[in-house]
């Protein structure tokens, strides 16, 4: 029979032995897990991944040097038109934005007053005319005849009587010393000698006092014929022409508005070529000559240049700013530009020099720091640049990229300094 103590004994092994058991099982199960672990992570864990890029190499190139200015674009002429004589506006045969040959007609003006004044000088200038020849006549000068006192009828009389008088008075002489005469006679012939001098002279007077007159009549017909000349003018001035050809700005003028020689009736701008006033910095004066190229671009065309050239420098700087006016002239064929605009210009020097070019898509940044990516031996080096002047899709690079040098020009946002790249 079996005691209770080997009973007791006999449980006690049993329950050490499923303890034994129980905690080699769980040994081996965190062993496991932890051996699992390590080896998901060895499976995770994969070399730096590579970015994409395509890339380009820096060129040298002859770049053509230029000095950038801005400043607006002026018309080559602009006339305010004003009338000449007062009146009342008949027609108007322009508008805003009309373009106009010199000559043509811009306004006319009610006439009717004109032509009448016309008539009434033109009357005054035919009564002076009438006037001339009659004081002509008087004295018998025909139109065109230089005057001679002598022609007068009245003088060429009293020269006559004068000299038979002489004649006489000379034979008197010879016969009051033979004693053929009587003293009386001798006298009396002598005095009506002296007389008729006296009349001859008095003769010459009146012809040179009528031809006096002459000359007032005359002066008067010339006054008369101005005045005539001044009323056909203003007849023509009711019609008011284009002083110039251009584009109509301003038309101010309406029918039936009175308007004076004061009243601007229309402004009219010539815009080819227009002109570009730029200020080039003084140490910049010694390479700026009539005649250069220019390049012009405005933001109503920003893909289009507008080509032009230097026609006029001041002779002076600006004290204020110590710079040099120089004015261009800009080719507006087409009329796309339009006087009053902003425009850049760039004057092209004569001289090229040798630059360092990368594609514009390699730049990062914005104008005041501006980086590139240069791709060594699998890598990417950021750096900063200092850039110059554009050149079609190229820019040119001063500093921070030398010739040869490779440079990333795609997806630079992925990138950074130090990265694995692929090309």
């Amino acid at each position: 029979m079996i005691s209770r103590n080997q009973i007791t004994k006999a449980s006690a092994a049993v329950a050490l032995a499923a303890l034994v058991a129980v905690s080699s099982a769980c040994g081996k199960s965190s062993r496991a897990k932890a051996n699992g672990n390590q080896n998901a992570a060895a499976a995770n864990a994969t070399p730096e991944s590579a970015v994409q890029v395509t890339t380009a190499a820096a060129v040298v190139r002859e770049l053509p040097r230029f000095i950038e200015a801005t400043g607006s674009l002026g018309a080559d002429a602009q006339t305010d038109v004003a009338p000449n004589v007062g009146g009342r506006v008949a027609s108007v045969g322009v508008d805003l934005g009309s373009y106009v040959q010199r000559g043509a007609v811009l306004v006319r003006l009610e006439d009717t007053d004109a032509r009448l004044r016309v008539a009434q000088i033109d009357a005054q200038a035919r009564q002076a005319q009438s006037a001339v020849r009659q004081a002509e006549e008087r004295i018998g000068l025909r139109p065109g005849q230089a005057f001679d006192p002598s022609r007068v009828a009245e003088v060429r009389a009293a020269r006559a009587a004068l000299d038979l008088a002489e004649k006489q008075f000379q034979r008197y002489e010879r016969l009051i010393e033979s004693g053929d005469v009587s003293r009386s006679s001798y006298d009396q012939q002598r005095a009506q000698r002296d007389q008729l001098r006296e009349q001859h002279q008095a003769a010459l007077a009146a012809a040179r006092q009528n031809f006096a007159g002459v000359q007032t009549a005359r002066a008067a017909a010339q006054g008369a014929e101005a005045q005539a000349g001044q009323a056909r003018k203003a007849l023509g001035d009711v019609v008011i022409l284009a002083p110039i050809s251009g584009f109509v700005s301003e038309r101010p003028a309406d029918p039936g508005e009175y308007v004076s020689p004061q009243s601007k009736v229309a402004t009219i701008v010539r815009t080819n070529p227009l002109r570009l006033r730029i200020d080039i910095p003084e140490q910049s004066i010694s390479l700026v000559r009539p005649g250069q190229p220019v390049s012009v671009t405005t933001s109503a065309y920003p893909d289009r240049a507008f080509a032009g050239r230097v026609a006029r420098i001041s002779p002076n700087v600006t004290a204020a700013s110590r710079t040099l006016t120089v004015e261009a002239e800009v080719e507006n064929g087409q009329g796309l530009l339009k006087p009053g605009q902003f425009a850049t210009v760039r004057l092209q020097l004569p001289r090229a020099e040798a630059a360092v070019l990368i594609p514009a898509s390699a730049l990062l940044g914005d104008e005041s720091v501006r980086r590139v990516y240069v791709i060594r031996d699998g890598r990417a080096e950021q750096r900063v640049v200092q850039t110059g002047q554009a050149e079609g899709e190229l820019v040119e690079v001063r500093s921070g990229v030398r010739p040869d040098e490779v440079v990333a020009t795609s997806n630079l946002e992925q990138l950074k300094d130090g990265a694995a790249v692929k090309q």
